[in-house]
């Protein structure tokens, strides 16, 4: 009977010192882990040592972060993984003011994250902050670091808008060994770098724009308890060429609205057009806000009832593939009417997104000319009678 007490006692023990991974939780986040350490399999003792060995300070964030991921990643993130996720996230919090100024709400959903969509799970976090570091540790404010942030992001990653990437949702280092992704790589890219000095930030985009021109995807950034949106490719922050197609969702269908992700579950799945099965990452319909904020930027903007928008690209060769972003010549183009000079402006580049184009505020049933530059340094001109719809396409050719 002794022995069998003293086995007892010390398998108790054992036990004990196995699942201490839970002190320093509430019961709500134990019961959140307890239910994810169960879909975790032969994963479970990776991430029971994520909790157990993490800091007193990090020990929430880190119940946060298993207790809400994805069902992929709890059977295959290791605890050195997760626990330098965790370690370099919060050394950003105790270096930047903006960062330890953040609600933990905030701070757990939008800055703590290892991932943002479906793409492969890389440890990134303490290369990016070594990049980005240096260019905001004497930013007086968070504005000021976002807006460091995104003028030099291109130039230290070197990686460029190219269709000829190998796929949609590149992680970090797939974009950055390529030099080249598209709008969901590069807004990935443009979130962790964020995310790597402390800034709050989140995917946001568009299955589909209501003028069926395809998808986008961006970046939205939190300052002061707003979010606000920006680009790859900044202008400034709410301020971007794709304003206008944003403007124009619509709420009422799934596939045109506008959302934004969220690590922690919100009850909406971020709809992945590449792969439409995938429910693990979670949205937030912001549709309305984009509405709100086009019809106010372009309340002095709206067209007048004999007014419409041409929009203008120019291509090399007829022939090649629609989405074939190299195809695209960057060139001044001037719009004339009755020998006199009406706007002018630059057509979309190689790098720019495949959806971005060149518009003009014209007149309805008019005729103007679009005069460019073309093949040999030769002068080549467009005769364009407008229609009596809102908006056009004209492509132009080398």
């Amino acid at each position: 009977m002794y022995r069998i007490l003293i086995i007892l006692l010390l398998a108790g023990f054992t036990t004990s010192c196995h699942d201490s991974w839970h002190r320093d939780l509430s019961k709500q986040e134990r019961q959140l882990v307890r239910k994810a350490l169960r879909k975790a399999d032969d994963n479970k003792k990776e991430l029971k040592i994520a909790l157990k060995d993490a800091s007193h300070d990090e020990k929430q964030a880190m119940a946060f972060l298993i207790g809400y991921m994805p069902e992929r990643d709890l059977k295959c993130l290791s605890a050195e993984f997760l626990m330098k996720n965790v370690d370099k996230a919060f050394q950003a919090r105790d270096k930047f003011k903006w960062c330890a100024a953040l609600p933990d709400s905030i701070f757990y959903n939008d800055v703590l994250p290892y991932a943002v969509l479906s793409e492969k799970r890389q440890c990134w976090r303490e290369d990016f902050y070594n990049w980005f570091e240096p260019l905001v540790k004497k930013a007086p404010n968070i504005r000021a670091a976002i807006d460091s942030v995104n003028l030099h992001v291109k130039d230290v990653l070197k990686v460029e808008y190219n269709t000829k990437r190998k796929k949609v949702d590149q992680a970090p280092y797939e974009s950055i060994q390529q030099g080249m992704a598209t709008c969901t790589g590069l807004s990935i890219l443009l979130v962790d770098a964020f995310r790597s000095v402390g800034i709050p930030a989140r995917i946001a985009g568009t299955p589909m724009w209501t003028n069926m021109r395809g998808n986008h995807t961006w970046v939205e950034v939190w300052i002061d308890g707003k979010w606000y949106f920006t680009e790859y490719y900044m202008d400034a922050l709410n301020k971007s060429w794709f304003l206008a197609d944003a403007g124009k969702a619509d709420p009422e269908q799934p596939e045109h609205r506008i959302y934004a992700t969220s690590y922690k579950p919100t009850g909406m799945v971020y709809p992945l057009v590449w792969d439409e099965q995938a429910t693990y990452v979670h949205g937030v319909d912001v549709t309305q806000r984009y509405i709100d904020l086009y019809r106010k930027q372009m309340a002095n903007k709206q067209l007048e009832k004999d007014e419409l928008w041409v929009r203008v690209v120019l291509l090399k060769d007829p022939k090649a593939p629609e989405d074939d972003s190299n195809n695209r010549v960057h060139e001044k183009i001037t719009v004339t009417h009755d020998g006199e000079q009406v706007d002018f402006g630059f057509s979309p580049s190689p790098t720019d997104d495949m959806n971005r184009l060149l518009p003009f505020r014209l007149k309805k049933e008019t005729t103007y000319q679009f005069e460019y530059m073309g093949k040999d340094s030769t002068l080549k001109k467009k005769t364009l009678t407008t229609g009596t719809s809102d908006q056009e396409m004209l492509r132009l050719y080398m």
